[in-house]
């Protein structure tokens, strides 16, 4: 697995044939700019020759499957750099959603334990986790506005500062502030119509519901629909697009 990297260390640079794969198999990333495409090129394999992947229950890493994670998981970060990413080596990437037990104790030293189905997790400081079965589809989820790659490395964006809560780190309090107060005005009334929808039967939201248990997981749910299906969600988070922008897409970068 990547000798094609390891031949051209010095100047990386994903084949050909394997990168016009990966942008068929994946129309969101061939809808960026040329310009855009190229600089998600050579990053993917920059982010590849910092990353160690580990395929878990059987699951043999391939050119395909790495270049396919790198360059979904690139696109948050493509005009903000790969520092972003810096805080931890490991993928690991199961073939399907993972079964969690989980295991807590409240405040009167009760353990509650219970299972928890996971298609992908970030974790503080630490490695990533996703399933090959979603990743691979991305391109068919897209409408639907999913990503779990997306997913999981907002989720270690937004950890940077800390403990996820819906908000990357940013320059000033004054930027702080409005971000949460915009994503709040987004996540509420999102969040009442996941509600309604669950109690009354009323329609439920196009964007991922899950996005509704947290603003943090909120925050990332929101960022695969904009990376994925832009204008789906231009139309759905108006407000949230300007946000995104302002943030994944400073000024100063082409």
């Amino acid at each position: 697995m990547f000798a094609w990297l390891r031949r051209r260390r010095a100047a990386p640079a994903v084949p050909e044939d394997l990168w016009r794969a990966t942008l068929a198999r994946y129309p969101f990333l061939a809808a960026r700019a040329p310009a855009e495409q190229e600089r998600l090129r050579a990053l993917s394999a920059e982010f590849l020759a910092r990353k160690e992947f580990h395929g878990a229950n059987g699951l043999v890493i391939t050119d395909e499957i790495a270049v396919a994670i790198a360059a979904q998981a690139v696109l948050p970060v493509l005009h903000l750099g790969l520092g972003w990413y810096d805080d931890f080596v490991g993928i690991v990437v199961h073939p399907a959603e993972v079964l969690a037990r989980r295991t807590e104790t409240d405040d009167s030293g009760v353990v509650h334990a219970w299972e928890e189905v996971l298609a992908g997790e970030a974790m503080e400081g630490g490695p990533v986790m996703l399933n090959w079965r979603d990743v691979a589809h991305a391109g068919a989820s897209a409408d639907a506005g999913f990503n779990v790659v997306i997913h999981e490395f907002v989720h270690k964006i937004d950890m940077r500062d800390g403990a996820p809560d819906g908000c990357p780190p940013l320059r000033s309090r004054q930027a702080r502030e409005h971000w949460l107060r915009v994503m709040g005005e987004a996540y509420q009334p999102f969040r009442e119509a996941v509600i309604k929808a669950e109690r009354f039967g009323e329609e439920r939201p196009w964007l991922d519901d899950y996005g509704a248990s947290s603003i943090d997981e909120f925050f990332a749910v929101a960022c695969e629909a904009y990376f994925v299906n832009r204008e789906r969600f231009t139309r759905e988070f108006p407000a949230l697009v300007d946000l995104f922008d302002s943030f994944y897409r400073p000024r100063s970068s082409p």
